[in-house]
């Protein structure tokens, strides 16, 4: 009965908790470089040794997220780039550097090339500032040129994109979308790396498979609450027949 009861009881937390996962793809199916969140779950001994040997939980597992690339959309903006091969580009946060392919820029009113959420990328010898009233150009290496407005033809290097290529094994995501390496260290710059600009890359979500997970994390669910009532069911009918007894 304590088997039952707990991989029961914990089932149906997880599974509410990979629904929780699933919703949160769903709604980063349109970011652009989100790279979908993978979660799975087994069953693990709650307590070990002699009389403990019918408790069991379920314990959700967080198996990262999976890198594979979105496609990219040609959007013709200039300060959108994105990344063509693996890797992604640096940026700066409270928390230290963090890694993204979302390539969605923009400056802010003191000049700083930053992403949309407010996040300023990391340059080669730090954040990149842009002069006033220029006109932005990315090189595939992540070089960043800048051009008077009024004359395009004179344009100047004033920086360069970090890009990087971590271990992607060792990359975790944080609450704020971004992802870091475990050991807190910077990555180092890979010059392999390229970057296209004029386009971003999509997320890498596939929405229909997600809404069928969805449904199959929701079934799971009620059998889960099913179990739970059985459960219930069976101990009242036990305390009966130990009460006519």
């Amino acid at each position: 009965m304590d088997r039952l009861i707990y991989v029961a009881m914990t089932g149906a937390k997880h599974a509410s908790l990979q629904q929780a996962t699933v919703a949160n793809n769903l709604a980063n199916a349109t970011t652009p470089g989100f790279k979908q969140e993978l979660a799975a779950s087994r069953a693990l001994q709650a307590v070990g040794g002699v009389g403990y040997q019918t408790r069991a939980f379920t314990l959700e597992q967080s198996v990262g997220a999976d890198f594979s690339p979105g496609t990219l959309q040609t959007t013709g903006r200039p300060l959108d780039i994105a990344i063509t091969t693996e890797g992604m580009f640096a940026v700066q946060t409270g928390n230290g550097e963090a890694y993204t392919r979302n390539g969605s820029l923009e400056i802010d009113a003191a000049g700083l090339l930053k992403t949309r959420e407010g996040f300023p990328v990391q340059g080669d010898g730090g954040p990149i500032t842009i002069p006033e009233n220029s006109v932005l150009t990315f090189g595939k290496d992540g070089t960043v040129s800048a051009a008077p407005i009024n004359d395009p033809s004179q344009s100047n290097e004033i920086g360069r994109i970090k890009l990087v290529k971590p271990d992607e094994r060792q990359l975790d995501r944080g609450n704020d979308g971004l992802f870091r390496l475990r050991d807190g260290q910077p990555a180092q710059v890979d010059a392999a790396v390229q970057v296209a600009s004029g386009s971003l890359e999509a997320s890498n979500v596939n929405a229909v498979e997600q809404l069928v997970k969805m449904i199959d994390y929701q079934r799971n669910y009620d059998l889960q609450v099913r179990m739970l009532q059985t459960a219930d069911q069976n101990a009242r009918a036990a305390a009966q027949v130990m009460v006519l007894s």
